[in-house]
């Protein structure tokens, strides 16, 4: 069984983000300024994935804050999502969902993610795909991989004050 260090390392490659970048949907399709928070207290993994939940339960008026939880939380039971350097892109599937849907989440200070580093998190970026979801989910985990894995990206985000700030940043 791979590891998240083991796919991290495959998905942020230099062959894979090439390929992926010419056909991944923009980042604004998935995530809007009114799902993304900045400078939260929160001091667990279990607290950080209820706020995701309800950041995309708000967006998502078919599905619960705790059917959405469920889902992100089931995949964490898998293994961490937590790739290192304090960012974890928690993820998840939804029967009935018919396009991915993303949010965000900016910790004031790190959390224990049980990342593969054993660092704290504080940047948390969520995503839920339809179930039958497999290529565009992943092609989307990797985008999303090659962007946190960018140190200064992450310092800019690390700096942002508001969700129109932030927005900006990842959407460009």
């Amino acid at each position: 069984m791979a590891t998240v260090a083991d796919v991290f390392t495959v998905l942020t490659s230099p062959e894979t983000t090439h390929h992926v970048e010419h056909k991944i949907m923009q980042i604004s399709e998935i995530l809007q300024p009114e799902r993304i928070v900045c400078q939260q207290d929160i001091s667990s993994k279990k607290r950080s994935l209820e706020l995701l939940s309800e950041l995309l339960a708000g967006a998502l008026p078919d599905f619960s804050g705790g059917e959405i939880f469920d889902s992100l939380i089931g995949r964490e039971r898998l293994g961490s999502t937590g790739l290192g350097k304090g960012v974890a892109l928690p993820h998840g599937r939804l029967s009935g969902l018919k396009k991915p849907i993303a949010a965000m989440a900016i910790l004031k200070q790190g959390t224990d993610f049980d990342a593969i580093d054993g660092n704290p998190v504080d940047l948390l970026f969520a995503l839920l795909v339809p179930e039958e979801s497999t290529d565009e989910h992943l092609q989307i985990l990797a985008h999303l991989a090659a962007m946190f894995s960018n140190q200064e990206f992450c310092s800019k985000l690390r700096r942002c004050h508001d969700s129109d700030q932030c927005f900006q940043l990842v959407s460009n």
